[in-house]
């Protein structure tokens, strides 16, 4: 029997549908192969999240076996998908939701070009307006770390503390994600990928062309701030 009360069951049913519908998303992009990559969604009001089970085809998830676990990545014994193993990125996801209390939701895939860029150990440089507008400057990287505990996510956290970027190239690894929910997150990834891409056959050409600061600063408070917003007096 659950021990949370209707709100709580409620806000987790949500999060279970919402996490396994957005793994379509991964796929639909082109950002994972086989059973690789994850998507991880906070359960708001309650210190647990939702995550994929390990190994398992993308045609086959569903609500019911997405995976509870609590902010210590332990799964939740008892509830819908307990039977299965989580991501191995689990740990990783909990140090996120543990030390970033406002992020909702995290994402992780080997999508071809941000995982090249990782290779090389560097990062994106914010060279198009697109990529000042979604991530407010470069796509920082990450340490090189071992899948199997937390060290991944404290490589993420020490990344993206301070940082305005919603994506860090993990060293040799592949792209991480946040944003202030799972789908939030799942759209970063897609934009990473995109710019990774973009900025790549860009520098095969020639020299990149740097954008100032200041216009960095501009975009980005447009897009983040009044982009997609009524107008001052419009009709609501």
């Amino acid at each position: 029997m659950s021990t949370y009360g209707p709100q709580i069951e409620v806000a987790i049913a949500r999060i279970r549908a919402d996490v396994a519908d957005l793994h379509a998303e991964l796929t639909r992009n082109g950002l994972v192969v086989w059973t690789g990559g994850n998507v991880s969604g906070r359960v708001p009001g309650a210190d647990l999240f939702v995550i994929k089970p390990s190994g398992v085809d993308y045609a086959d998830l569903a609500p019911e076996n997405m995976i509870l676990c609590d902010l210590d990545g332990a799964v939740i014994p008892g509830t819908p998908g307990s039977d299965r193993s989580p991501s191995s990125d689990t740990a990783a996801h909990a140090y996120v939701y543990r030390n970033m209390p406002e992020i909702g939701g995290v994402v992780h895939t080997h999508s071809t070009y941000a995982t090249a860029w990782a290779a090389r150990g560097e990062e994106i440089p914010c060279v198009i307006t697109a990529m000042a507008d979604e991530f407010g400057g470069p796509i920082p990287i990450g340490t090189f770390a071992i899948i199997g505990d937390d060290t991944i996510g404290r490589g993420i956290v020490e990344a993206l503390t301070g940082h305005r970027s919603r994506a860090v190239l993990m060293q040799n690894h592949g792209p991480f994600t946040i944003g202030k929910d799972a789908r939030d997150a799942v759209k970063a990834a897609v934009m990473v990928e995109d710019v990774a891409r973009t900025v790549h056959i860009a520098r095969q050409g020639g020299e990149l062309i740097p954008i100032p600061q200041a216009a960095i600063d501009s975009l980005f408070n447009r897009y983040q701030n009044v982009y997609g917003q009524a107008p001052q007096g419009a009709l609501k």
